[in-house]
């Protein structure tokens, strides 16, 4: 644990708020000035894909320091076959506490319940800096891709379950729990509810614009 003596728990209710600002700290100005990730869980906990036994913390002398959430998803490989999936995150720990191996826990954590629950893949959209060495991959590595045959370079496969994906084109269908996010004046309303942060810029949000506008460009399938 690196010196950092922390539980790992199961969110529940009393952590909402706490969990919520834990968030907007970690990810406030990190990919473009402010954030909506706060809002972003906040409401994810009503939505019917959002996956409450995968909600877990870790907690340290009574504090929350890091978070890990999933919703559920879809592939589908345009034949009518289908595969239900989870979607990870947000994933975030306190800065202060990052890079001590926290996300590790929670992801390893979570990853073993999720597989306990018959999920066999998992998929999130991010930096790949942050996620290769907890055993994601390109999705084209996987034949995994959006509509159109696009494959984004911040789309990233983990197997849950050695094998799970077979080589097949799979196309991938998130939750559309996050869609509410882009109301900008309902993302300022919520953020109103906590103490003042300023807006600006960072060198980190170059590098998530050009993770999340690459693309991977691939032969169509034969």
């Amino acid at each position: 644990m690196n010196n950092i003596d922390y539980i790992i728990r199961k969110e529940n209710e009393k952590d909402y708020r706490e969990v919520e600002n834990l968030a907007r700290e970690a990810f406030w100005n990190l990919s473009f000035p402010g954030c909506y990730e706060h809002y972003f869980i906040h409401i994810m906990r009503d939505h019917p894909d959002f996956i409450p036994e995968l909600g877990y913390v870790a907690e340290m002398d009574g504090k929350i320091i890091g978070s890990v959430m999933y919703c559920k998803a879809k592939l589908a490989d345009g034949k009518g076959n289908e595969k239900n999936i989870v979607t990870m995150g947000p994933l975030c720990v306190l800065p202060e506490y990052q890079r001590n191996g926290i996300g590790k826990a929670l992801l390893e954590r979570t990853f073993d319940i999720a597989r306990s629950m018959g999920y066999e893949v998992v998929v999130n959209f991010g930096n790949p800096d942050n996620y290769v060495a907890r055993g994601y991959k390109s999705s084209f590595k996987y034949n995994v891709c959006f509509e159109g045959d696009f494959f984004p370079a911040a789309l990233l496969v983990k197997e849950l379950v050695e094998g799970a994906l077979d080589g097949r084109r799979w196309y991938y269908y998130p939750s559309d729990v996050d869609k509410p996010c882009d109301d900008e004046e309902a993302v300022a309303r919520f953020d109103a509810l906590f103490p003042p942060k300023v807006k600006a810029w960072q060198p980190s949000q170059e590098e998530f614009f050009i993770h999340s506008h690459s693309v991977i460009n691939c032969p169509e399938e034969k």
